[in-house]
């Protein structure tokens, strides 16, 4: 018996932030949230990263380096798109102007904000 429905959980944490756009800090980055959104599922619930999803839409979109206009057109509006279909967010790593976004919005509509995938309920459902 299930104690909650499993969350749509958006993992927002620093991407750019602190890297300088170096792509070994980049991928780092992406490595954290990647982690946490793997124990996220583990407790029963489904994490997405907008990096996951944002970042082959803006090479598509045309952008060859990280921060050029094709990059900015997609990255953000679509982190604000997924995040307003949330449910919730879980904020790891350290300071990111973008993940403070997430987080704001994601409150402001009344979505759950954790720190921590400790604090996400329990769906009675972990896998493993």
């Amino acid at each position: 018996m299930s104690t909650t429905e499993p969350l749509l959980v958006l993992i927002a944490g620093p991407y750019r932030s602190g890297t300088g756009d170096d792509l070994a800090l980049l991928a780092a980055n992406v490595d954290v949230m990647n982690r946490a959104a793997l124990e996220v599922f583990r407790r029963g619930h489904i994490p997405l990263t907008g990096e996951a999803l944002a970042l082959p839409l803006a090479e598509l979109a045309g952008s060859t380096q990280t921060g050029d206009a094709a990059f900015q057109s997609v990255f953000h509006p679509y982190a604000r798109l997924l995040v307003a279909r949330c449910d919730a967010v879980l904020r790891v790593g350290g300071a990111s102007a973008g993940a403070d976004e997430m987080v704001e919005i994601a409150r402001a509509r009344g979505a759950a904000v954790f720190s921590a995938v400790e604090e996400l309920p329990d769906t009675g459902e972990s896998s493993g």
